[in-house]
């Protein structure tokens, strides 16, 4: 069962940054571009939050099924935080990806109220960006590409 949500987070992790490099590339374009916001802008918008929450919960699911869970009951914290590699994958990775999906969540939320185009492409690019820079800044690079 491990493996198989562990494959499933990796690849699924591959749709999220696709999804999103499209959502920020479309909102950066069309901000600095002076586009009209479009019923097409609204659903990448969309699918981004869509998938990355998915990803939430295939994430969360596997945290709890993880056999590294263990090294908290066997290090305890102390332990944890002094190892990079358990640091990473048990604090580091859960808690900047869960703090980039909250980021993409008001993000969209903050620009479905917004009045103007440029506004509304404007809060995407910023929420989205900064959520974009997390996600990449903890991916496990030396494992996910391996």
């Amino acid at each position: 069962m491990y493996n198989t949500i562990l494959t499933l987070h990796s690849y699924w992790a591959y749709l999220v940054l696709i999804i999103l490099i499209l959502a920020v590339a479309n909102a950066l374009l069309k901000t600095f571009g002076d586009k009209e916001y479009e019923a097409k802008d609204f659903r990448i918008a969309l699918f981004a939050l869509i998938v990355s929450h998915i990803q939430l919960l295939i994430g969360l699911l596997l945290y709890f099924v993880s056999p590294r869970l263990q090294v908290f009951a066997e290090l305890g914290m102390g332990g944890v935080m002094k190892d990079a590699v358990n640091r990473l994958y048990l604090v580091e990775h859960p808690f900047i990806n869960i703090m980039a999906i909250v980021l993409i969540t008001i993000g969209y939320s903050k620009h479905k109220k917004k009045l103007t185009s440029n506004a509304k492409l404007k809060t995407v690019a910023i929420f989205y960006t900064i959520a974009l820079v997390l996600f990449l800044s903890r991916i496990p690079w030396s494992t996910w590409m391996a």
